[in-house]
């Protein structure tokens, strides 16, 4: 198994490439501690994988996730949602026993 994300997010994530200028960046999935959870989701764009990282593909969007994330996010598919609470990235993570109110921090 491995990261993926929705066509509608892909689609999001070109979009926000071509509004910035970043080129074919690719995208940056990690889990860093902390939120409300436990842990926490962070997206960013990256030039590059390094040697560390596993890299995927989704709907043409190279994905870069590092070993120890993987491990947390192995089965995650992100979607991209937009509702009367605001629109943003949301990840369906069958690892994640419980998730905060808000989303964005889980706990394995």
């Amino acid at each position: 198994m491995n990261v993926s994300l929705t066509e509608r997010a892909a689609a999001k994530v070109r979009e926000i490439r071509e509004a910035e200028n970043l080129g074919e960046q690719g995208l940056r999935v990690r889990v860093i501690g902390g939120g409300c959870s436990g842990f926490s989701y962070d997206l960013f764009f990256e030039d590059e994988r390094t040697e560390m990282d596993q890299t995927f593909e989704s709907h043409g969007i190279p994905l870069y996730v590092d070993m120890m994330s993987n491990t947390y996010l192995e089965g995650t598919e992100i979607d991209y949602v937009e509702g009367l609470h605001g629109a943003g990235f949301k990840f369906g993570n069958p690892q994640a026993k419980t998730t905060c109110g808000c989303g964005s921090s889980f706990s394995t």
